[in-house]
C-alpha cells in the first residue's frame, strides 16, 4: 500500500514509517521539523529512515511542509494517491499547552481539518490518527474506558485532541469516511521526545543533575513501549473503520457510531507507578536518582490506567513489553545515541 504518515520525524510517526517500510509498503512521510525539541534528533530520524527505505528497497518520499498550509497538503494528495493516511502530526505536550495555546491551534485544529478535507477529496480508504489519553481528563474512574465521558479536558492541548475526535466523527457522518482515533497513554522508548519524563529523567540521573518529581511522586502512569503501541497502530490502519450495529442513537455510544468511526484506547493496560519507574531507569542506569519533590502541576493528572480489551477484540491488539525490559531497551539506546 502507499501510506502517507504524517509527524514522520517524530518519535511515534518515525517508528510507524520504519515498521511500514520493513513490511514492504510504500511511504510518504510529511513533518515540518519544527523547533518545539531538539531538530537534530528529528533530523537524525529522518537519516535513519532514508538508510531502511535503501535497505529494504520500498518507497520513500519525504515532504518538507506545514499540515497548517492548505495548499502544501492539496499539492501532497494531488501528487499521491494513498490507500492510507496515519496522522501522527500535532502539537504535543500538556505543559506547554499552557504557554502557547495559538500553536495548538494551528498544529492540532487547522492541519486537521486539511488532512480531513484532503481525505474526503482524495477518497482515502481510512484516516488512522492520534488522540490523547488526556481526553479523559477530570475523569477518576479506573481503567479509562472509551465509553466514558471525555467531555471535561484538563489542559487545552486535551481539549484540540477531543476535537480532532468530534470533527472525525463529522466527516464520517457526512461524507462516510472512515477514521479511527487512538488514544495513546504515555508511550516511551528509543527515539523518544526530549520533552517527556522518561527521557528527562535519564538524561539527568545520567549526569548526576536532581529530577523533578511532581505530586510528591504519587503518579501512576500506563508507560506503554513504542514497539507496541506501533503494532495497535498498523493493526487498527489495517482494518478499516465499519459502522457499529449495535450503535443505538437512544443511547449513544461516545467511541462508536452508525457512521465508520471507532475511537480506541492503546495503552500497556498495566499502571506503574512513578517510583518504580523511576527505580527501573536507575537500574538500567545504575545510578541512584536525586530527586527533588514538588506540587502537582496545573492541568497534570495524578494517574492513568488504560483499558485496551476493545483494540484487543476488533484488531487483536496485545501490548508484550514489560516496563521493565522497556526501560532497559531505551537506556541502551540512550547511551549509544548520546556516548554517554
Amino acid at each position: 500500500m502507499k501510506i502517507l504518515v504524517t509527524g514522520s520525524a517524530g518519535f511515534i510517526g518515525y517508528h510507524v514509517a520504519t515498521a511500514l517500510l520493513e513490511r514492504g509498503d510504500e511511504v510518504v512521510g510529511f513533518d515540518n521539523v519544527n523547533d518545539y525539541y531538539d531538530p537534530a534528533l528529528k533530523e537524525a530520524r529522518l537519516a535513519q529512515l532514508e538508510k531502511t527505505a535503501a535497505r529494504t528497497g520500498a518507497g520513500y518520499h519525504f515532504i518538507r511542509a506545514n499540515l497548517a498550509d492548505q495548499a502544501k497538503v492539496t499539492e501532497c494528495f494531488n501528487e499521491h494517491h494513498f490507500d492510507r493516511v496515519i496522522h501522527l502530526a500535532a502539537q504535543a505536550g500538556v505543559r506547554y499547552s499552557l504557554e502557547n495555546p495559538h500553536s495548538y491551534v494551528e498544529s492540532n485544529l487547522v492541519a486537521f481539518t486539511n488532512i480531513l478535507e484532503a481525505c474526503r477529496y482524495h477518497q482515502v480508504a481510512h484516516l488512522t490518527y492520534a488522540s490523547t489519553s488526556s481526553v479523559y481528563g477530570a475523569n477518576t474512574s479506573m481503567p479509562f474506558r472509551e465509553e466514558h465521558g471525555a467531555n471535561h479536558p484538563l489542559q487545552f492541548y486535551a481539549a484540540t485532541k477531543r476535537a480532532n475526535e468530534l470533527m472525525a466523527h463529522s466527516y464520517s457522518h457526512l461524507f462516510g469516511l472512515p477514521t479511527t482515533g487512538l488514544r495513546f497513554f504515555t508511550v516511551y522508548g528509543p527515539w523518544g521526545r526530549p520533552d517527556m519524563a522518561p527521557f528527562k529523567f535519564t538524561k539527568r540521573i545520567a549526569e548526576g543533575d536532581p529530577i523533578q518529581v511532581y505530586n510528591h511522586g504519587n503518579h501512576s502512569r500506563d508507560f506503554t513501549y513504542i514497539d507496541d503501541i506501533v503494532q495497535g497502530i498498523l493493526l487498527a490502519s489495517d482494518h478499516i473503520a465499519t459502522p457499529a450495529p449495535e450503535w443505538d442513537s437512544a443511547a449513544p455510544a461516545p467511541h462508536q457510531s452508525a457512521a465508520p468511526y471507532r475511537l480506541f484506547n492503546i495503552g500497556n493496560n498495566d499502571p506503574v507507578h512513578l517510583g518504580n519507574f523511576i527505580e527501573s531507569i536507575e537500574n538500567a542506569l545504575g545510578i541512584k536518582a536525586i530527586k527533588e519533590y514538588l506540587p502537582l502541576q496545573p492541568g497534570d493528572v495524578p494517574d492513568t490506567f488504560a483499558d485496551s480489551s476493545e483494540l484487543h477484540r476488533l484488531v487483536g491488539y496485545q501490548p508484550s513489553i514489560s516496563v521493565s525490559e522497556g526501560v532497559k531497551r531505551f537506556v541502551k539506546w540512550y547511551q549509544s545515541f548520546y556516548q554517554s
